[in-house]
Order: C-alpha cells, then structure tokens, then sequence
C-alpha cells in the first residue's frame, strides 16, 4: 500500500511537532501525507490542542473520495490507538467521533471498515453505553454488508468476554 514511501515519515512528524501554529498547512500536508503514507499519529496534538476545528476537518475527510483520507478521518480519532497518545477527552466523552462514525458506517474499503470498527472497539472500552447505543441506531432492516461487518468486528472483545 506504501510502498517506497517511508521517506515521508520524518515529514509528519515534523508537522506533528512543529505545525500547530500553522492549522491549514498543517491539514494539508498531513491529507498529502495520508495519501503515501499515514497521518494519524501526526494529527493528535492538533485534536487536542483544537479539538472543535480538527473535527470538522475529520468530519469532511470521511466524505472524501481516497479511502486512505476517509480512514484518516477514523483512525486518527481513536481514543486508545496503539503506539500514541490516548486521547483523553474522547476517552472522556466519544460523541464527537459519531459524526464521522455514521459517515462511515457504510464504506466499501475493508480498510476503512477496519479502522471504523477498531474506533468503536476504543469507544466500548471506556464508554460501553455509548459504543452499543450507536451500534443498535445503526441496525435498521436491509444493513449492508460492510456494517454488518463493522459492528461484529466492533464488538469482538465483548464477545470473547462473554459480555454480549
């Protein structure tokens, strides 16, 4: 999928650690980066030091047509994603990771269905009420396929425990 293009990592994370002064830049260049690479990690201190703003430009990446941006706009809100930082203040309160969950729920790439699912395994992990309450809004007659998909992946963890 990236192949050839490790280069760019030294690039994010120069956008990561030097580019929240520059908020518009700043998005661009981690939407060029997700294109090659993988922005997800470089967008965290603009979530938290921005969380309004940042949102709303996640909330118009899971409308674009690149399934990388689209997953970007996902994987990037993850509350608890392996190797970062958490993030505390949707670890706190989800609601606005919905949004872009609802935007996705229905995606053709299974890369993005993975990484919708893995966000709401985050969510159930600190706020159980809120991660089944989107999960039964999505069940409706007629579900398709990749949220059928979603949410059994979503909810894998529960399941081993033994808790649904």
């Amino acid at each position: 999928m990236f192949t050839n293009y490790y280069w760019i990592m030294p690039i994010a994370k120069y956008v990561e650690k030097y580019g929240l002064n520059d908020f518009e830049t700043s998005m661009h260049l981690i939407e060029e980066i997700t294109k090659r690479n993988t922005g997800e990690y470089a967008i965290r201190p603009f979530i938290e030091a921005n969380p309004e703003k940042t949102m709303e430009q996640m909330l118009e990446w899971s409308k674009n047509s690149n399934k990388h941006i689209r997953r970007l706009a996902s994987e990037s809100g993850r509350p608890r994603l392996p190797w970062a930082t958490k993030l505390n203040l949707f670890i706190k309160d989800p609601a606005p990771l919905l949004p872009i969950l609802n935007n996705l729920k229905d995606d053709k790439s299974k890369y993005v269905q993975k990484s919708v699912a893995n966000c709401i395994n985050d969510i159930l992990k600190d706020n159980k009420e809120i991660g089944i309450q989107l999960i039964e809004s999505w069940k409706v007659e007629n579900m398709s396929k990749e949220r059928t998909w979603i949410i059994k992946h979503a909810l894998r963890n529960l399941i081993k425990k033994g808790e649904i």
